[in-house]
């Protein structure tokens, strides 16, 4: 572990950012040059303690995972991420559909979404980022661990969680290979739900997530909104945005949902 080299790409790392690049207000009164260390460690999920300690190369050898979480709050590149993983003595982790690193510029434009609902899911619909209004309208489905991350997995085996729209985890499958994490959901789901093994026997391909999506909020009832996605081809992950057409009733209970706040779906 290079502890110097660490401490001084935090700190550049951290001075090149700006408030507004990272979602936050800038205030009228700022002496530091870039963002705090309070801000970066709150964006890291961790205390400003440990990532004072880490800038000042005193902290202990970081965690694959708290590298992992830096590396998001400071908005790095996949070279960056990887240096940094370097320089703390770890091997970077993979890239491509595998990784859940998201990267800067979908991050920047899901940072200036505050007043909508959206997320950044993977190709497996993990979802790996919320705004706001993205936990009022489907609860807090990013802190989700393990299969249940997955919505396509949650379709099959949580009844509170299904949506109106198919699962495309055969073609997923087929197309990341044996090994890959569609195909041990899809193991999963085979021993777990008849009707998942009755869909998967069919040998349906060519489904896709329908357009207008319908949601049933537990204060304002059902919703049915358009979704658009933007895609980051090189980490298969997607940013989906959800709107209602203007006069329509789902638009008025998106103005209502951010009155209301963050009023997560019943488990």
């Amino acid at each position: 572990m290079d502890r110097t080299g660490l401490a001084a790409f935090l700190r550049s790392r951290r001075e090149a950012l700006q408030p507004e690049d990272v979602g936050l207000h800038p205030g009228s009164r700022r002496r530091t040059v870039g963002l705090r260390r309070e801000e970066v460690a709150a964006l890291s999920h961790m205390s400003t303690d440990y990532y004072a300690r880490l800038e000042r190369g005193t902290g202990p050898h970081p965690s694959p995972q708290m590298l992992a979480s830096i590396a998001q709050g400071l908005h790095l590149t996949l070279d960056e991420r990887d240096h940094l993983y370097r320089l703390a003595g770890q091997h970077p982790p993979s890239r491509g559909a595998s990784s859940e690193h998201v990267s800067p510029g979908l991050l920047r434009v899901l940072d200036r979404l505050s007043d909508t609902p959206a997320e950044i899911v993977t190709e497996l619909g993990e979802t790996l980022r919320q705004t706001p209004l993205g936990v009022a309208l489907t609860g807090d489905t990013a802190s989700l661990q393990g299969p249940d991350r997955s919505i396509g997995y949650r379709w099959f085996t949580d009844p509170a969680a299904r949506r109106l729209y198919a699962s495309g985890l055969r073609e997923l499958a087929a197309l990341r290979g044996p090994g890959s994490r569609a195909a041990q959901f899809a193991a999963l789901l085979l021993e777990r739900s008849d009707e998942f093994r009755r869909a998967w026997d069919a040998h349906e391909v060519g489904l896709r997530p329908r357009d207008i999506k319908r949601f049933m909020h537990p204060q304002l009832g059902l919703l049915e909104l358009t979704c658009q996605r933007l895609l980051d081809p090189d980490q298969s992950h997607a940013l989906l945005v959800y709107t209602a057409a203007p006069g329509t009733e789902s638009h008025e209970k998106l103005r209502l949902l951010s009155v209301i706040g963050a009023q997560p779906l019943p488990a």
